[in-house]
């Protein structure tokens, strides 16, 4: 699409790179660009400074103006914005073409994509494949919901290279027509989530599904048949579905629990499928499977190397610290009761968790019976607190647990009640938007807590 002399608004500058990067991008190739956020000039400091020197036509904090979404002929919406925003309809009754930042970048990419989805795991999968296709000497670009925009890194691309992009539902309920679809779609699982958001949990799966939805006869699936209600949607498919390797396959992991074991076998099937097009994926651990190869034949003992050097991403049940025979996790991205149940499940010995936030609309009886089985004490904080102490009290009432305002008074009451061997996670299980920005906040400011404890030696 030709942006020249176009009327472009951008519906949320954020904090992640998608707003800043589509108003550059839009006002490099001649669009009039208006930025509008709710927040004010002070939350948005870091955000702004990234727009020094780029031609804004205007920008309006603090608050929404009608006629920024009436005049304008493209809004660029960001993917938190809710379906049935008024300033969205209105953009949308006069005439507007309604897209995001990922939907412009689909639009514009020359590479082949492979997209990430799923409530849990879909950040790591997505780095578990990037990793894997670099082991394979195969370019690759990474990005999506993980934060920052490749669309400024578009004009650097080529035809045979990658891109794995993590997307959330938000972003694909945004998702414009004009977007190409990725050609391979990994689903990690799907449980409810942002139910805060989303009208119910048909329209979250409807969301998901999305990823599936244009996909064309030459397209690949990979499905985490392990979730039974992903496993369910095999029908959906339109290309081809590349089967799990067997969990057995997998390498010793870096990261502990099955979930990652499962995670990993989604990235291998996704890599292992791109390059030889689905073919002998069932034996991708063992040796190379035989025929024609879209690009190359992979290279088994590669992948499994890649695999088994992984990492991880920060944030992510990531261990980060010891203090005083204290083992401390930081697992910020655990925004969901079943990203915690699987905290729980992958360590071991004495846990003592730091749960709470923001409630989402998730269920949380399962995390509340896994808290009671395996953790030594729960310090609840944030808008749930009350709520999750109750219903901790109700089932679990030998367990020791305590409610309170911050995450740091939550700490520190997991400090004082915690002996040497004993590990601390926060593993919130929530949203962090009743104290923090974002999740990347909250881990933040829960190492910079852990650093002030006395003899801290960081990982």
């Amino acid at each position: 699409m030709d942006y020249n002399g176009r009327r472009v608004t951008i519906m949320g500058l954020g904090h992640f790179g998608g707003g800043m990067a589509a108003a550059r991008w839009l006002a490099r190739r001649g669009a009039a660009v208006t930025v509008t956020d709710t927040a004010d000039e002070r939350a948005l400091a870091a955000s702004l400074a990234t727009l020094a020197g780029v031609p804004i036509a205007a920008l309006h904090l603090g608050g929404h103006r009608a006629e920024d979404f009436s005049h304008a002929e493209l809004l660029v919406v960001n993917p938190a914005v809710r379906p049935g925003n008024r300033f969205l309809e209105l953009a949308r009754q006069a005439g507007a073409r309604i897209d995001t930042e990922i939907g412009l970048f689909l639009e514009a990419c020359p590479a082949r994509v492979i997209g990430v989805t799923g409530s849990n795991g879909k950040s790591t999968t997505a780095a578990m494949i990037a990793a894997i296709l670099r082991a394979q000497g195969v370019r690759n670009w990474l990005g999506g919901n993980l934060g920052g925009s490749l669309l400024e890194q578009l004009e650097q691309m080529e035809a045979d290279d990658w891109v794995v992009l993590e997307l959330s539902s938000f972003q694909l309920w945004h998702i414009g027509d004009a977007a190409r679809m990725p050609c391979v779609a990994v689903v990690t699982g799907c449980r409810p989530n942002h139910l805060d958001w989303h009208e119910d949990f048909a329209e979250y799966v409807a969301a998901k599904q999305r990823i599936l939805d244009e996909q064309t006869p030459q397209d690949l699936a990979v499905l985490n048949t392990y979730d039974a209600e992903v496993g369910s949607w095999s029908p959906l498919v339109r290309g081809r579905q590349v089967p799990l390797p067997p969990l057995e396959t997998i390498p010793r992991l870096l990261l502990p629990g099955r979930h990652n074991r499962i995670n990993a076998a989604c990235a291998a099937a996704a890599a292992w499928g791109a390059l030889a097009h689905g073919k002998g994926v069932g034996s991708l651990l063992c040796e190379a499977p035989a025929g024609p190869f879209r690009q190359k034949t992979p290279d088994p003992f590669s992948m499994r190397g890649a695999l088994a050097s992984f990492g991880g991403l920060p944030q992510r049940l990531e261990w980060f610290a010891v203090v005083n025979g204290r083992r401390f996790y930081n697992d910020s991205t655990a925004t969901t009761p079943e990203s915690t149940i699987a905290a729980l499940e992958a360590l071991e010995g004495p846990l003592w968790l730091l749960v709470g936030g923001a409630d989402k609309g998730c269920e949380f009886g399962p995390l509340v019976t896994a808290l009671g089985r395996r953790a030594r004490g729960v310090a609840l904080f944030g808008a749930v607190a009350a709520m999750l102490h109750a219903r901790l009290a109700e089932e679990n009432a030998q367990l020791p647990t305590v409610a309170v305002a911050t995450m740091e008074e939550a700490l520190a009451w997991c400090w004082s009640r915690s002996q040497p061997q004993d590990s601390i996670v926060l593993s919130p299980a929530c949203s962090s938007h009743d104290q923090f920005q974002n999740f990347r906040q909250r881990g933040e400011r829960f190492a910079a807590a852990v650093a002030s404890l006395a003899g801290i030696h960081p990982m």
